[in-house]
Protein backbone atom coordinates (compact mmCIF):
# COMPACT_ATOMS: atom_id res chain seq x y z
CA UNK A 1 0.00 0.00 0.00
CA UNK A 2 2.29 2.98 1.26
CA UNK A 3 2.07 5.78 2.31
CA UNK A 4 1.02 8.74 -0.42
CA UNK A 5 2.59 12.05 0.04
CA UNK A 6 2.39 15.79 -1.48
CA UNK A 7 -1.05 15.42 -2.17
CA UNK A 8 -2.57 18.96 -3.23
CA UNK A 9 -6.44 19.18 -3.43
CA UNK A 10 -7.83 21.63 -6.42
CA UNK A 11 -8.16 25.17 -4.15
CA UNK A 12 -11.25 26.24 -3.49
CA UNK A 13 -12.70 23.22 -4.82
CA UNK A 14 -13.91 20.68 -2.08
CA UNK A 15 -13.82 16.49 -3.10
CA UNK A 16 -11.62 17.18 -5.81
CA UNK A 17 -7.88 15.90 -5.81
CA UNK A 18 -5.12 16.35 -7.61
CA UNK A 19 -1.97 14.20 -7.52
CA UNK A 20 1.49 16.05 -6.93
CA UNK A 21 3.53 12.83 -7.86
CA UNK A 22 3.23 10.06 -9.74
CA UNK A 23 1.37 6.68 -8.06
CA UNK A 24 4.12 4.28 -8.68
CA UNK A 25 6.50 6.65 -6.75
CA UNK A 26 4.69 7.22 -3.47
CA UNK A 27 7.66 8.36 -1.20
CA UNK A 28 9.16 10.21 -3.95
CA UNK A 29 12.65 9.92 -5.37
CA UNK A 30 16.27 10.65 -3.84
CA UNK A 31 17.21 11.37 -7.06
CA UNK A 32 15.15 14.62 -7.48
CA UNK A 33 15.44 18.01 -5.37
CA UNK A 34 11.90 19.02 -3.61
CA UNK A 35 10.96 22.68 -3.47
CA UNK A 36 12.93 24.82 -1.06
CA UNK A 37 11.58 25.42 2.24
CA UNK A 38 10.93 29.43 1.20
CA UNK A 39 9.19 28.19 -2.08
CA UNK A 40 6.71 26.33 -0.17
CA UNK A 41 5.54 29.19 2.01
CA UNK A 42 5.71 31.42 -0.87
CA UNK A 43 3.20 29.02 -1.95
CA UNK A 44 1.53 28.35 1.30
CA UNK A 45 1.26 32.47 1.72
CA UNK A 46 -0.31 32.50 -1.68
CA UNK A 47 -3.26 30.17 -1.17
CA UNK A 48 -5.14 32.95 0.22
CA UNK A 49 -5.23 34.90 -2.70
CA UNK A 50 -7.65 31.44 -3.83
CA UNK A 51 -9.32 30.59 -0.16
CA UNK A 52 -8.88 33.58 2.09
CA UNK A 53 -8.45 33.23 6.03
CA UNK A 54 -11.54 34.37 6.38
CA UNK A 55 -12.98 31.65 4.44
CA UNK A 56 -12.27 29.31 7.93
CA UNK A 57 -14.96 31.02 9.86
CA UNK A 58 -17.59 29.49 6.82
CA UNK A 59 -20.13 27.34 8.11
CA UNK A 60 -24.07 26.56 6.93
CA UNK A 61 -25.91 23.33 6.25
CA UNK A 62 -25.82 22.80 2.25
CA UNK A 63 -28.92 22.72 0.05
CA UNK A 64 -30.14 19.25 0.99
CA UNK A 65 -28.08 18.18 3.48
CA UNK A 66 -29.42 14.20 4.60
CA UNK A 67 -30.77 14.17 7.78
CA UNK A 68 -29.30 13.16 10.85
CA UNK A 69 -31.35 9.68 10.93
CA UNK A 70 -30.29 8.86 7.16
CA UNK A 71 -26.98 9.48 7.86
CA UNK A 72 -26.59 7.65 11.51
CA UNK A 73 -28.84 4.83 9.83
CA UNK A 74 -26.21 4.91 6.97
CA UNK A 75 -23.39 4.51 9.35
CA UNK A 76 -25.04 1.78 11.28
CA UNK A 77 -24.48 -0.82 7.95
CA UNK A 78 -22.45 -3.57 8.39
CA UNK A 79 -22.79 -3.41 12.90
CA UNK A 80 -23.82 -6.28 14.69
CA UNK A 81 -27.73 -5.32 14.96
CA UNK A 82 -27.88 -6.24 18.56
CA UNK A 83 -24.97 -3.57 19.30
CA UNK A 84 -26.83 -0.60 17.39
CA UNK A 85 -28.53 0.57 20.29
CA UNK A 86 -25.86 0.85 22.73
CA UNK A 87 -24.22 3.15 19.85
CA UNK A 88 -27.24 5.25 19.52
CA UNK A 89 -27.34 5.31 23.39
CA UNK A 90 -23.88 6.42 23.69
CA UNK A 91 -24.75 9.47 21.16
CA UNK A 92 -27.60 10.16 22.78
CA UNK A 93 -26.13 10.87 26.07
CA UNK A 94 -24.95 14.17 25.16
CA UNK A 95 -24.18 16.59 22.15
CA UNK A 96 -20.39 15.42 22.75
CA UNK A 97 -20.80 11.49 23.01
CA UNK A 98 -23.27 12.52 19.40
CA UNK A 99 -20.14 14.75 18.08
CA UNK A 100 -17.83 11.35 18.97
CA UNK A 101 -19.88 9.06 16.92
CA UNK A 102 -20.23 11.02 13.88
CA UNK A 103 -17.04 11.60 12.01
CA UNK A 104 -18.63 10.39 8.86
CA UNK A 105 -20.97 13.57 9.36
CA UNK A 106 -18.40 15.93 10.13
CA UNK A 107 -16.46 14.84 7.10
CA UNK A 108 -19.93 15.26 4.86
CA UNK A 109 -20.10 18.62 6.44
CA UNK A 110 -16.86 19.76 6.15
CA UNK A 111 -16.34 18.45 2.11
CA UNK A 112 -18.89 21.44 1.29
CA UNK A 113 -16.62 24.33 2.56
CA UNK A 114 -13.49 25.56 0.53
CA UNK A 115 -10.05 24.57 1.21
CA UNK A 116 -6.46 25.12 0.44
CA UNK A 117 -5.89 21.73 -1.13
CA UNK A 118 -2.82 20.64 0.79
CA UNK A 119 -3.07 17.01 2.25
CA UNK A 120 -0.87 15.76 4.85
CA UNK A 121 -1.88 12.57 6.61
CA UNK A 122 -4.85 13.70 8.73
CA UNK A 123 -6.49 11.92 11.71
CA UNK A 124 -9.57 12.25 10.75
CA UNK A 125 -11.44 12.38 13.83
CA UNK A 126 -9.08 14.55 15.44
CA UNK A 127 -11.83 15.47 18.46
CA UNK A 128 -10.35 16.79 21.94
CA UNK A 129 -10.71 13.65 23.39
CA UNK A 130 -8.76 11.97 21.30
CA UNK A 131 -5.62 12.27 22.82
CA UNK A 132 -4.13 9.96 25.38
CA UNK A 133 -1.69 8.40 27.35
CA UNK A 134 0.38 5.39 26.29
CA UNK A 135 2.86 3.55 26.81
CA UNK A 136 6.25 3.48 24.14
CA UNK A 137 8.72 0.62 23.30
CA UNK A 138 10.85 2.13 26.43
CA UNK A 139 8.02 2.13 28.59
CA UNK A 140 8.20 5.98 29.10
CA UNK A 141 4.79 7.04 28.84
CA UNK A 142 4.06 9.61 26.13
CA UNK A 143 1.04 11.67 25.04
CA UNK A 144 -0.13 11.83 21.75
CA UNK A 145 -3.09 11.31 18.99
CA UNK A 146 -4.71 7.91 20.08
CA UNK A 147 -7.70 7.05 17.52
CA UNK A 148 -6.93 6.32 13.66
CA UNK A 149 -9.48 4.57 12.61
CA UNK A 150 -10.13 7.44 10.31
CA UNK A 151 -6.77 7.97 9.13
CA UNK A 152 -6.68 8.92 5.61
CA UNK A 153 -4.50 11.62 3.66
CA UNK A 154 -6.85 14.38 3.74
CA UNK A 155 -7.23 18.44 3.98
CA UNK A 156 -5.84 19.90 7.11
CA UNK A 157 -8.13 22.00 7.66
CA UNK A 158 -10.59 19.01 8.66
CA UNK A 159 -8.52 18.45 11.73
CA UNK A 160 -8.19 21.54 12.82
CA UNK A 161 -12.04 21.92 12.39
CA UNK A 162 -13.19 19.47 14.00
CA UNK A 163 -10.69 20.17 16.70
CA UNK A 164 -11.91 23.34 17.88
CA UNK A 165 -15.80 22.62 17.48
CA UNK A 166 -15.20 19.52 19.72
CA UNK A 167 -13.10 21.60 22.10
CA UNK A 168 -16.32 23.97 21.73
CA UNK A 169 -18.86 21.35 22.14
CA UNK A 170 -16.95 19.81 25.29
CA UNK A 171 -16.69 23.72 27.02
CA UNK A 172 -20.25 23.94 27.17
CA UNK A 173 -20.95 20.62 28.39
CA UNK A 174 -19.35 21.81 31.39
CA UNK A 175 -20.78 24.57 31.93
CA UNK A 176 -18.42 27.34 30.65
CA UNK A 177 -19.40 30.48 29.05
CA UNK A 178 -18.86 31.09 25.30
CA UNK A 179 -16.31 33.83 26.45
CA UNK A 180 -14.56 30.71 27.58
CA UNK A 181 -15.32 28.35 25.01
CA UNK A 182 -13.49 31.02 22.65
CA UNK A 183 -10.93 31.73 24.39
CA UNK A 184 -10.34 28.05 24.40
CA UNK A 185 -10.53 27.73 20.70
CA UNK A 186 -8.48 30.71 19.72
CA UNK A 187 -5.32 29.56 22.14
CA UNK A 188 -5.76 26.10 20.37
CA UNK A 189 -5.60 27.35 16.79
CA UNK A 190 -2.89 29.86 18.11
CA UNK A 191 -0.69 26.73 19.27
CA UNK A 192 -1.12 24.58 16.10
CA UNK A 193 -0.24 27.72 14.00
CA UNK A 194 2.74 28.58 16.31
CA UNK A 195 4.21 24.87 16.76
CA UNK A 196 3.66 24.32 12.93
CA UNK A 197 5.80 27.20 11.99
CA UNK A 198 8.61 25.95 14.27
CA UNK A 199 8.33 22.22 13.28
CA UNK A 200 8.10 24.01 9.35
CA UNK A 201 12.30 25.59 9.80
CA UNK A 202 13.37 22.20 11.41
CA UNK A 203 14.80 19.29 9.34
CA UNK A 204 12.88 16.48 8.51
CA UNK A 205 14.14 14.09 10.48
CA UNK A 206 14.58 16.39 13.11
CA UNK A 207 10.65 17.24 13.17
CA UNK A 208 9.93 13.29 13.27
CA UNK A 209 11.22 12.81 16.70
CA UNK A 210 9.58 15.40 18.37
CA UNK A 211 7.79 13.69 20.98
CA UNK A 212 5.44 15.20 24.28
CA UNK A 213 5.67 13.31 27.24
CA UNK A 214 3.70 13.59 30.48
CA UNK A 215 6.92 15.93 32.08
CA UNK A 216 6.36 18.40 29.16
CA UNK A 217 2.49 18.10 29.22
CA UNK A 218 2.86 19.12 32.80
CA UNK A 219 4.77 21.82 32.07
CA UNK A 220 2.97 23.39 29.52
CA UNK A 221 -0.01 22.95 31.82
CA UNK A 222 -0.76 26.15 34.03
CA UNK A 223 -4.44 25.48 35.78
CA UNK A 224 -3.61 23.25 38.49
CA UNK A 225 -6.79 21.38 38.63
CA UNK A 226 -5.62 19.95 35.24
CA UNK A 227 -2.22 19.94 36.32
CA UNK A 228 -3.19 17.64 39.14
CA UNK A 229 -5.51 15.39 36.88
CA UNK A 230 -3.02 15.05 34.59
CA UNK A 231 -0.64 13.47 37.20
CA UNK A 232 -3.43 11.10 38.27
CA UNK A 233 -4.10 10.19 34.56
CA UNK A 234 -0.30 9.27 34.16
CA UNK A 235 -0.60 7.31 37.44
CA UNK A 236 -3.37 5.55 37.22
CA UNK A 237 -2.17 4.71 32.88
CA UNK A 238 0.90 3.36 34.35
CA UNK A 239 -0.89 0.66 35.81
CA UNK A 240 -3.04 -0.13 32.92
CA UNK A 241 -0.68 -3.48 32.36
CA UNK A 242 -1.60 -6.48 30.58
CA UNK A 243 -0.66 -8.59 33.90
CA UNK A 244 -2.74 -6.09 36.15
CA UNK A 245 -5.28 -6.60 33.67
CA UNK A 246 -5.89 -10.40 34.88
CA UNK A 247 -7.74 -10.03 37.94
CA UNK A 248 -10.53 -7.40 36.24
CA UNK A 249 -10.99 -9.04 32.78
CA UNK A 250 -9.83 -12.69 33.58
CA UNK A 251 -10.91 -15.18 35.93
CA UNK A 252 -9.59 -18.86 36.47
CA UNK A 253 -12.12 -21.85 36.05
CA UNK A 254 -11.93 -25.65 36.11
CA UNK A 255 -11.73 -27.75 32.66
CA UNK A 256 -13.32 -31.12 32.56
CA UNK A 257 -10.99 -33.83 33.34
CA UNK A 258 -10.49 -35.71 30.34
CA UNK A 259 -9.81 -39.87 30.02
CA UNK A 260 -10.86 -42.29 32.47
CA UNK A 261 -13.40 -40.95 35.43
CA UNK A 262 -12.19 -39.34 38.48
CA UNK A 263 -9.42 -37.81 37.00
CA UNK A 264 -7.97 -34.43 38.29
CA UNK A 265 -9.17 -30.98 36.33
CA UNK A 266 -6.87 -28.99 34.63
CA UNK A 267 -7.64 -25.14 35.42
CA UNK A 268 -7.03 -22.57 32.42
CA UNK A 269 -7.85 -18.77 32.39
CA UNK A 270 -10.64 -16.91 30.65
CA UNK A 271 -11.46 -13.81 30.00
CA UNK A 272 -14.72 -12.78 32.12
CA UNK A 273 -17.84 -12.40 30.08
CA UNK A 274 -19.77 -9.12 30.69
CA UNK A 275 -23.38 -9.40 28.08
CA UNK A 276 -23.76 -7.44 26.12
CA UNK A 277 -20.57 -5.40 25.96
CA UNK A 278 -18.30 -8.76 26.63
CA UNK A 279 -19.33 -11.87 24.59
CA UNK A 280 -17.92 -14.94 23.80
CA UNK A 281 -17.49 -15.69 19.87
CA UNK A 282 -18.87 -18.70 17.68
CA UNK A 283 -16.81 -22.10 18.18
CA UNK A 284 -16.14 -21.69 14.25
CA UNK A 285 -15.35 -17.42 14.62
CA UNK A 286 -12.74 -18.52 17.51
CA UNK A 287 -10.78 -20.36 15.24
CA UNK A 288 -10.94 -18.42 12.33
CA UNK A 289 -10.01 -15.04 14.66
CA UNK A 290 -6.87 -17.56 15.90
CA UNK A 291 -6.04 -18.42 12.25
CA UNK A 292 -5.82 -14.70 11.67
CA UNK A 293 -3.48 -14.20 14.45
CA UNK A 294 -1.15 -16.35 13.37
CA UNK A 295 -1.26 -14.40 10.18
CA UNK A 296 -1.25 -11.11 11.85
CA UNK A 297 2.63 -11.79 13.30
CA UNK A 298 3.56 -12.00 9.70
CA UNK A 299 3.14 -7.88 9.59
CA UNK A 300 5.35 -7.60 12.85
CA UNK A 301 9.10 -6.57 12.39
CA UNK A 302 11.05 -9.60 12.95
CA UNK A 303 11.95 -8.93 16.32
CA UNK A 304 8.69 -8.67 18.13
CA UNK A 305 7.46 -11.19 16.09
CA UNK A 306 9.90 -13.29 17.37
CA UNK A 307 8.97 -12.43 20.88
CA UNK A 308 5.20 -12.57 20.47
CA UNK A 309 5.44 -15.98 19.01
CA UNK A 310 6.62 -17.18 22.30
CA UNK A 311 3.39 -16.71 23.95
CA UNK A 312 0.19 -18.96 23.51
CA UNK A 313 -3.25 -17.83 22.75
CA UNK A 314 -5.92 -19.25 25.49
CA UNK A 315 -8.82 -17.10 25.23
CA UNK A 316 -10.77 -14.88 23.05
CA UNK A 317 -13.90 -12.27 23.33
CA UNK A 318 -16.02 -10.10 21.26
CA UNK A 319 -15.27 -6.08 23.39
CA UNK A 320 -17.74 -3.04 22.82
CA UNK A 321 -15.09 -0.21 22.84
CA UNK A 322 -15.64 3.87 22.37
CA UNK A 323 -18.70 5.19 20.54
CA UNK A 324 -17.90 5.31 16.97
CA UNK A 325 -16.60 1.95 16.63
CA UNK A 326 -19.65 0.31 18.54
CA UNK A 327 -21.33 -2.39 16.90
CA UNK A 328 -18.05 -2.98 14.64
CA UNK A 329 -16.21 -6.71 15.34
CA UNK A 330 -14.14 -5.89 18.51
CA UNK A 331 -12.03 -8.79 20.02
CA UNK A 332 -9.69 -8.88 23.23
CA UNK A 333 -7.55 -11.96 22.48
CA UNK A 334 -5.73 -13.47 25.81
CA UNK A 335 -1.91 -14.82 25.34
CA UNK A 336 -0.25 -16.62 27.93
CA UNK A 337 3.69 -16.92 28.15
CA UNK A 338 5.99 -19.59 30.03
CA UNK A 339 4.29 -18.90 33.44
CA UNK A 340 0.34 -17.69 34.37
CA UNK A 341 1.01 -14.37 35.36
CA UNK A 342 3.65 -13.72 31.83
CA UNK A 343 0.49 -12.25 29.73
CA UNK A 344 -0.70 -10.35 26.94
CA UNK A 345 -3.72 -9.30 25.39
CA UNK A 346 -4.19 -8.05 21.97
CA UNK A 347 -7.20 -5.92 20.38
CA UNK A 348 -8.70 -6.83 16.99
CA UNK A 349 -10.42 -3.78 15.60
CA UNK A 350 -12.38 -4.22 12.27
CA UNK A 351 -11.17 -1.87 10.02
CA UNK A 352 -13.41 -0.03 7.02
CA UNK A 353 -12.57 2.23 4.64
CA UNK A 354 -11.82 6.09 6.46
CA UNK A 355 -15.01 8.23 6.14
CA UNK A 356 -12.47 11.01 4.71
CA UNK A 357 -11.66 8.53 1.87
CA UNK A 358 -14.63 9.09 -0.46
CA UNK A 359 -14.22 13.08 -0.33
CA UNK A 360 -10.76 12.87 -1.30
CA UNK A 361 -11.06 10.35 -4.27
CA UNK A 362 -13.95 8.99 -4.76
CA UNK A 363 -15.24 5.18 -4.98
CA UNK A 364 -11.87 3.91 -6.00
CA UNK A 365 -10.09 3.22 -2.57
CA UNK A 366 -6.75 3.48 -2.62
CA UNK A 367 -5.65 0.68 0.28
CA UNK A 368 -6.01 -2.74 0.04
CA UNK A 369 -6.17 -3.79 3.46
CA UNK A 370 -7.61 -0.78 5.48
CA UNK A 371 -6.39 -2.24 8.81
CA UNK A 372 -2.82 -2.13 6.76
CA UNK A 373 -3.61 1.73 6.23
CA UNK A 374 -5.01 2.53 9.99
CA UNK A 375 -1.52 0.78 10.92
CA UNK A 376 0.76 2.59 8.68
CA UNK A 377 -0.90 6.42 9.34
CA UNK A 378 -0.79 5.99 12.64
CA UNK A 379 2.86 5.30 12.63
CA UNK A 380 3.01 8.06 10.48
CA UNK A 381 1.42 10.44 13.02
CA UNK A 382 2.41 9.55 16.08
CA UNK A 383 5.99 10.00 16.99
CA UNK A 384 6.03 6.84 19.10
CA UNK A 385 4.02 3.60 18.19
CA UNK A 386 2.74 0.60 19.68
CA UNK A 387 5.26 -2.14 18.54
CA UNK A 388 2.71 -4.80 18.13
CA UNK A 389 0.68 -3.04 15.57
CA UNK A 390 -0.17 -5.26 12.65
CA UNK A 391 -3.13 -6.08 10.24
CA UNK A 392 -4.81 -9.18 9.66
CA UNK A 393 -8.29 -10.83 7.70
CA UNK A 394 -11.17 -12.80 9.02
CA UNK A 395 -13.22 -13.61 5.93
CA UNK A 396 -14.12 -10.48 4.05
CA UNK A 397 -13.14 -8.35 7.41
CA UNK A 398 -10.29 -6.41 7.79
CA UNK A 399 -8.58 -5.94 10.96
CA UNK A 400 -5.52 -4.19 13.01
CA UNK A 401 -4.39 -5.27 15.76
CA UNK A 402 -2.43 -3.80 18.85
CA UNK A 403 -1.65 -3.97 22.18
CA UNK A 404 -5.23 -4.03 24.91
CA UNK A 405 -3.54 -2.75 28.04
CA UNK A 406 -0.51 -0.26 27.07
CA UNK A 407 -0.34 1.68 29.63
CA UNK A 408 -3.17 4.05 27.93
CA UNK A 409 -4.77 6.99 29.94
CA UNK A 410 -7.00 10.00 29.21
CA UNK A 411 -7.30 13.17 30.76
CA UNK A 412 -11.28 13.40 31.96
CA UNK A 413 -12.80 16.32 30.24
CA UNK A 414 -16.53 16.51 31.93
CA UNK A 415 -15.89 18.85 34.89
CA UNK A 416 -13.04 20.77 33.07
CA UNK A 417 -12.85 24.54 34.10
CA UNK A 418 -11.99 27.13 31.42
CA UNK A 419 -8.06 27.96 32.18
CA UNK A 420 -8.03 23.90 31.76
CA UNK A 421 -9.53 23.63 29.05
CA UNK A 422 -7.84 26.18 27.28
CA UNK A 423 -4.17 24.78 28.27
CA UNK A 424 -5.61 21.33 27.42
CA UNK A 425 -6.86 22.00 23.67
CA UNK A 426 -3.67 24.05 23.05
CA UNK A 427 -1.83 21.10 23.64
CA UNK A 428 -3.69 19.03 21.39
CA UNK A 429 -3.48 21.36 18.66
CA UNK A 430 0.33 21.33 19.32
CA UNK A 431 0.13 17.39 18.32
CA UNK A 432 -2.18 17.72 15.81
CA UNK A 433 0.94 19.91 14.03
CA UNK A 434 3.41 17.88 15.17
CA UNK A 435 1.49 14.92 12.74
CA UNK A 436 0.80 17.41 9.88
CA UNK A 437 4.43 18.53 9.82
CA UNK A 438 5.43 14.55 10.31
CA UNK A 439 4.05 13.73 6.57
CA UNK A 440 4.06 16.63 4.27
CA UNK A 441 2.68 20.56 3.61
CA UNK A 442 4.26 22.06 6.77
CA UNK A 443 5.59 24.63 4.80
CA UNK A 444 2.45 25.96 2.92
CA UNK A 445 -0.08 25.53 5.68
CA UNK A 446 2.40 27.18 8.07
CA UNK A 447 2.99 29.78 4.85
CA UNK A 448 -0.79 30.00 4.47
CA UNK A 449 -2.00 30.85 8.32
CA UNK A 450 1.02 33.48 8.41
CA UNK A 451 1.68 35.25 11.96
CA UNK A 452 -1.61 36.97 12.44
CA UNK A 453 -4.04 35.80 14.38
CA UNK A 454 -7.01 35.86 11.35
CA UNK A 455 -7.03 31.94 11.59
CA UNK A 456 -7.61 32.08 15.10
CA UNK A 457 -10.42 34.24 15.02
CA UNK A 458 -12.13 32.72 11.54
CA UNK A 459 -12.45 29.21 13.28
CA UNK A 460 -13.56 30.57 16.35
CA UNK A 461 -16.50 32.18 14.67
CA UNK A 462 -16.77 28.44 12.50
CA UNK A 463 -16.42 26.25 15.90
CA UNK A 464 -19.16 28.22 17.53
CA UNK A 465 -21.64 27.52 14.22
CA UNK A 466 -20.44 24.18 14.27
CA UNK A 467 -21.22 23.25 18.11
CA UNK A 468 -24.86 25.24 17.42
CA UNK A 469 -25.04 22.42 14.33
CA UNK A 470 -24.19 19.81 16.39
CA UNK A 471 -26.35 20.44 19.33
CA UNK A 472 -29.33 20.95 16.93
CA UNK A 473 -28.38 17.28 15.21
CA UNK A 474 -28.30 16.09 18.35
CA UNK A 475 -31.64 17.14 19.55
CA UNK A 476 -32.87 15.59 15.96
CA UNK A 477 -31.42 12.40 17.24
CA UNK A 478 -33.06 12.38 20.27
CA UNK A 479 -36.49 13.16 19.14
CA UNK A 480 -36.05 10.55 16.54
CA UNK A 481 -35.20 8.05 19.71
CA UNK A 482 -37.82 9.64 21.66
CA UNK A 483 -40.34 8.83 18.67
CA UNK A 484 -39.16 5.27 17.73
CA UNK A 485 -37.21 5.91 14.81
CA UNK A 486 -34.00 4.25 16.08
CA UNK A 487 -33.87 1.31 19.08
CA UNK A 488 -31.88 2.84 21.97
CA UNK A 489 -29.97 1.13 25.04
CA UNK A 490 -28.96 3.50 27.59
CA UNK A 491 -26.30 3.93 29.84
CA UNK A 492 -23.86 1.31 28.72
Amino acid sequence: MGIETGHLREPGRPGHVVLAQADSAPYGSLRSRPLPRTDRYALGEGLRQQVPRSTLADWRPADGRRSVVEQVQEAHEGRLSRLVPVRVGRMVASPYGFLRGTAGLMAEDLATLPATGVTPVICGDSHIGNVGLYGSPSRDLVLDLNDFDEAHPGPWEWDLRRLVASTWVAGRQAGLSEHSCETAVRAAVRAYRVHLHELAEQPLLERSWTSFGVDRLVEATKDPKLRHEVERAAARARHRTSDRALPRFTEVVAEPASGSAGGSPSFSRRIVVEPPLITRPEDDDADLLAEALDAYLGTLAPHWARVLGGYTLVDIAHKVVGVGSVGLRAYVALLEGSSADDVVFLQLKQARRSVVAPWVHGDNAWHAHQGQRVVEYQQALQTTSDPLLGWTTVGERQYYVRQFRNMKGSVVLDRIGARALRDYAGVCAQLLAKGHARTSGASMIAGYLGSSDKADEALAVFARRYADQTEADHAALVEAVNHGRLPVERGL
